[in-house]
């Protein structure tokens, strides 16, 4: 391994630089130096202050001898450990019985893992694990038609300036955040006439400039850069931050609400008309604007799904997605080149700006601004950036770029900012309801891989294109969930599967062109919390309950029956340690044996903190909606004081509103309510 780059990035040391490439080599061999400056940038852009100190504390326990001594019995530091005894240390933390143990090793697993495959190389220069491993990114041709969108230079063309130098902006209507709450919101309001702004976290990204690599696509138009996860690291989840939110880099399954999870919004939470016509109505215009349709491409990943339930005699079905003309490339989560995903950014938002609405791309809403009990506004920090783009670093820290205050009056605010940040916006306006924050609901996410004879290449093609329904209502133990295929670019795939040591995980990753990976996206058993720490940033925790464990437990066991019943020669569950069936083969006539000792396994499979590996990729019921007064909103959308008292002028329109979970893909339910939120507000003109 070569010497650490003299390029050190801000706040680290050589040191920690070089332990961090100890690491990276021992996770995945080869690009380890590259990896360490990769990694530590990462976090210092994206991660908590507070978690980074952490992190950081483990790479001094790594290096000191009295550490090593106390961990192993050795008095070594890590870096003078063999390959295999550094291998064994970090198996020691993986499986520790101490929850920060295990935490600090998947934090570092993951981010390591996920930057040895996700990284395209160095400029002029192709990352080599990607051909060891089979992997050919889709180039997908641009559409000559892109979205039809200037978003506003507040820098230079906003008028009035205050006098110290704010940027001040004037509308009837604010709406934070361009996802499928708020695109929906914005394009309603301006049809009816209205003076609407747009303000976008993200940044604008027309088919032209969308990424083209794993690695862009996280670091540009994803959530704290892709390093989401809750406090603990046990849930790793993944957001859109971009102009068109979730809907530019989706898998664009488009599945209605269940009808039992209706019916309970109704009867336990007094949303009226939620379980009839009305809503009914607000769906079926939703999916004609999206251009639902059935897949028409199932690739191998999905046939699995099809092929295994029909030899169980169970519900599956193509997935109904929001696309037209696509089923040849993959590249759904870095947004779609073609224009074929028709998302807020194709459809709504276009509409909205035709119409004369302003879209604010790279600024911040930090709090709404309430005068005489009523919103009149909103603030925020507008990014600055160069001619070309970029942003503007601080004179003070390289990873913090310079912004400028922007005020934006208007007599009526939405935030639809998502389910991570609308809260963090209500409690930084001093808004002190006790439900603002609470009920975080997450689609806790197993993974069961099934490996195959014939390719799969799960990366290629329709992202979904069939599902199974099987499970999708509840029962005494459990909650309902529904099967899906997940299709994972190399990153999402190393970060996502087991590591068992060095050799394991390349024979394993070597493998993954035959890997169709199947979750079960469940219906939450338990809940979480997001609150806002003083600087601002977000703190996101979150524990499932037994009812949780039970469903996620009897997701893995429902996925293994169909890979198996599809012709999986193997199969794996992903957590630390995994379980695997046939990774030594079978004696004969004892598969079916062994099978029913794995089925067991999963049964009992462990998802402690950062053991059994969790995902998500949607948050939902942080400021939720309910006609009782102990609900953040009411069933119109309305935000309410502690008191119960509606704040006149102010709304949430995203998946913040969801009373519970919902068990199924949440777009188009999103933007249903949407639509609801959206009559309310012009009608309170």
């Amino acid at each position: 391994m070569s010497s650490p780059s003299p390029t050190i990035p801000h706040g680290w040391s050589t040191a920690e630089l070089a332990t961090i490439a100890e690491l990276a080599e021992t996770f995945v061999r080869g690009g380890s130096v590259r990896r360490a400056n990769l990694a530590a940038e990462a976090l210092s852009r994206a991660a908590d202050p507070d978690q980074v100190r952490q992190l950081r504390l483990v790479l001094g326990l790594l290096e000191s001898r009295v550490a090593g001594l106390l961990l192993t019995g050795r008095p070594a530091a890590f870096r003078d450990r063999t390959p295999a005894e550094r291998e064994r240390v970090l198996l020691g933390w993986a499986l520790s019985r101490l929850p920060l143990r295990r935490s600090a090793f998947q934090a570092y697993r993951k981010l390591l893992t996920f930057l040895a495959y996700a990284d395209p190389g160095p400029v002029g220069q192709a990352n080599p694990l990607h051909a060891a491993i089979g992997y050919r990114p889709d180039r997908p041709p641009v559409t000559s038609s892109l979205a039809g969108i200037v978003p506003l230079d507040v820098h230079r063309q906003a008028s009035p300036t205050a006098p110290d130098g704010s940027i001040v902006l004037e509308a009837d209507v604010v709406v934070v955040g361009s996802g499928a709450g708020g695109g929906v919101i914005a394009d309603e309001l301006s049809a009816a006439g209205r003076s609407v702004v747009v303000i976008e976290a993200g940044p604008f990204l027309d088919e032209a400039h969308l990424p083209t690599d794993e690695l862009d696509a996280y670091s540009r138009v994803y959530l704290n850069h892709g390093l989401l996860t809750t406090w603990d690291g046990a849930v790793t989840m993944l957001a859109g931050t971009a102009v068109g939110g979730g809907t530019l880099v989706n898998w664009m399954t488009s599945i209605r609400p269940p009808a039992e999870v209706r019916e309970e919004w109704a009867r336990d939470h007094g949303i009226d008309g939620i379980d009839g016509p009305a809503f009914d109505a607000d769906l079926a215009a939703i999916e004609r604007a999206q251009g639902v349709t059935e897949a028409t491409v199932i690739r191998p990943k999905d046939e699995v799904i099809l092929r295994g339930a029909a030899a169980l005699g169970w519900e599956a079905a193509p997935t109904r997605r929001n696309a037209t003309d696509c089923g040849d490339c993959g590249s759904c989560p870095f947004g779609c080149p073609r224009g074929a995903k028709q998302s807020t950014l194709r459809v709504q938002l276009a509409r909205a700006a035709a119409a004369g609405a302003r879209i604010v791309d790279r600024t911040r809403v930090t709090r709404v601004l309430i005068e005489g009990g009523r919103a009149v506004g909103v603030e925020g920090q507008a990014l600055m950036v160069d001619q070309d783009g970029t942003p503007v670093p601080s004179e003070t820290d390289p990873y913090r770029p310079r912004t400028r205050r922007l005020v934006v009056r208007a007599p009526q605010i939405v935030i639809a900012a998502g389910a991570l940040r609308t809260p963090t916006i209500l409690l930084g306006s001093g808004i002190e309801h006790p439900g603002i924050g609470r009920h975080l609901r997450l689609h806790p996410v197993p993974v069961l891989a099934g490996l195959f004879d014939e390719p799969i290449e799960m990366w290629r093609g329709t992202m979904q294109a069939a599902r199974s329904l099987e499970f999708i209502r509840a029962d005494g133990e459990r909650n309902g969930y529904v099967i899906e295929s997940a299709p994972g670019h190399p990153g999402l795939i190393a970060l996502a599967l087991p590591w068992e040591g060095t050799d394991d995980h390349a024979d394993l990753l070597a493998e993954i062109g035959h890997v169709a990976p199947l979750i079960a996206v469940t219906r939450d058993g338990g809940e979480g919390r997001v609150r806002r720490l003083g600087d601002g940033r977000t703190r996101i925790d979150y524990r499932l309950d037994a009812r949780g464990v039970a469903t996620l437990r009897h997701g893995l066991v429902a996925m293994a029956g169909i890979a198996r019943a599809a012709g999986a020669r193997q199969l794996l569950a992903a957590g630390t340690p995994p379980r695997w069936h046939g990774k030594s083969g079978f004696a004969p006539g004892a598969e079916a044996r062994q099978f029913a000792v794995f089925e067991d396994a999963l049964r009992s499979f462990d998802f402690a903190p950062n053991r059994g590996s969790v995902f998500s990729a949607h948050q939902m019921g942080t400021v939720r909606m309910g006609a009782r007064a102990d609900h953040p909103c009411d069933p119109a959308g309305r935000v309410r004081t502690a008191a119960g008292v509606v704040i006149p002028g102010l709304y949430v329109g995203d998946g913040s509103l969801f009373p519970t979970g919902l068990g199924v893909n949440p777009m188009i339910t999103i933007m249903a309510l949407a639509r609801r939120v959206a009559r309310t507000v012009a009608a309170e003109r």
